[in-house]
């Protein structure tokens, strides 16, 4: 039975996010980081599910970042038998709110009549915590290039599907799984406290902080984020 490694990147990125973990974990064991912008989170499952199938990965441990997170919940919702356990970094249980249903579909009304080059000023500012903007130009700008290199119209189908996905937190407790609930300290968007409500919710939960990172934690503190994922992977493999 293979067991393996899945990445599932944020919202406005692509798999090229997880560069340095894929590099760094494909030597170790099996590793996919499936690119679904773009598509509805039930249509991103079915990705996920045939990339595994067609390269004869049974189970995996599914380490999901924000939209990611929200793709880890439609996967348990399809196919809870081919988890070994799960990573939810950055991410929460909840659906959005009225106002943020509002403004999703907002945003993605400017992306498909502007394009996308205004999204890194309006995205930036709370997907990156304050020690990357004030001390990490280098992060900054790889933060930048990733959004710009999404097309308008995955952009505008990844809005419409984060503002119609359900509420997970029900599933959380029948989750009985290893899991790892990761959290940049400068998180604005899913900040601590929703990862301790979270973890608190799941069956098998550990939680860390990671120290000068908001949203983006893999991007913004690498190593406290590979240092926290081998450690899990370690008590899970």
């Amino acid at each position: 039975m293979t067991r393996g490694l899945v990445f599932l990147h944020a919202f406005p990125y692509n798999p090229r996010m997880w560069e340095k973990e894929v590099a760094y974990f494909r030597g170790r064991l099996p590793v996919l980081a499936p690119h679904y912008l773009g598509l509805s989170l039930p249509e991103a499952a079915e990705r996920v599910l045939g990339e595994m199938d067609e390269a004869g990965m049974e189970e995996a441990v599914f380490v999901g970042l924000s939209m990611g997170g929200y793709l880890i919940f439609e996967l348990w919702r399809k196919a809870p038998g081919r988890f070994l356990g799960l990573v939810l970094a950055d991410t929460r249980a909840g659906a959005d709110t009225e106002e943020g249903k509002k403004n999703r579909l907002a945003l993605r009304e400017r992306v498909l009549q502007e394009g996308v080059g205004f999204l890194p000023e309006a995205l930036l500012p709370s997907h990156l915590g304050k020690t990357t903007q004030e001390e990490k130009p280098e992060v900054v700008a790889r933060a930048r290039a990733l959004i710009l290199e999404a097309t308008p119209e995955a952009v505008a189908g990844s809005l419409l599907a984060l503002a119609e996905r359900p509420d997970s937190t029900p599933l959380l407790p029948g989750m009985r799984r290893p899991a790892l609930v990761l959290v940049g300290e400068e998180d604005t968007l899913t900040p601590p406290e929703e990862a301790k409500r979270m973890a608190r919710a799941l069956p098998d939960a550990r939680l860390l902080i990671l120290p000068e990172a908001g949203h983006l934690a893999n991007l913004e503190n690498p190593k406290a984020f590979r240092t926290a994922l081998l450690g899990f992977l370690a008590e899970v493999l």
